[in-house]
């Protein structure tokens, strides 16, 4: 006797939808946890900016590493910067209240690119007056080039009136990274706090 296919079709709907579940279940097991979308400039895995090995303002040697279990916003800067290095330094202190609790997770660190003006003892004070806690680095003129080709960062001294009243031309944006000490964001300048801070919360879930 012959069964008429009408009588399998019931049969064959519901293989159908057991098959596409199955598959909907192994396409949605296949999916990547999204990335976390920053305000700033993402360069996770930059093949640049990945160490940082310069002199406290205390005189001891300082590595990135030394900050693991902090994020860590690295400015290349001076002392005598008339109106950026303050502004930037300004603008992460406001970043740090705005974090609240979180605040104390966050640490700044200030390059100078003027080593022959900016000692351990003005580096100490220039950078205390933002907040205790922040790092000031200096070094040798070699040392100093070293580190900002590791950051692709540009300076340039600019005569000035007299041999020592010279100003110095910088890049001017920041770089932040994550509490495992890897490099994350690219901060333009006058990037306000407010979008600042939202970052760091991201990398701070993160862990």
């Amino acid at each position: 006797m012959t069964v008429s296919p009408r009588l399998h079709r019931p049969a064959r709907r519901l293989l159908l939808t057991a098959s596409s579940l199955l598959l909907l279940g192994a396409l949605s097991g296949c999916e990547k946890t999204p990335a976390p979308s920053f305000k700033s400039l993402d360069i996770t895995g930059a093949e640049y900016a990945r160490q940082l090995a310069l002199t406290d303002a205390n005189g001891q040697p300082f590595q990135l590493s030394s900050l693991k279990g902090k994020v860590a916003v690295v400015f290349f800067g001076y002392t005598q910067c008339p109106d950026v290095c303050p502004t930037t330094l300004t603008n992460l202190a406001e970043t740090q209240r705005l974090l609240g609790p979180d605040g104390d997770k966050l640490v700044g660190v200030f390059v100078t690119v003027d080593p022959k003006r900016d000692t351990t003892a003005l580096m100490k004070s220039y950078v205390g007056a933002f907040h205790p806690n922040w790092v000031g680095l200096r070094g040798s003129a070699d040392e100093i080039a070293a580190a900002a080709k590791e950051f692709k960062i540009f300076y340039r001294e600019v005569p000035g009136k007299t041999e020592s009243s010279y100003t110095v031309d910088h890049t001017a944006a920041s770089f932040v990274f994550d509490t495992q000490g890897k490099v994350r964001l690219y901060v333009r300048h006058n990037t306000p706090p407010a979008e600042l801070a939202a970052d760091i919360k991201v990398l701070l879930t993160q862990g």
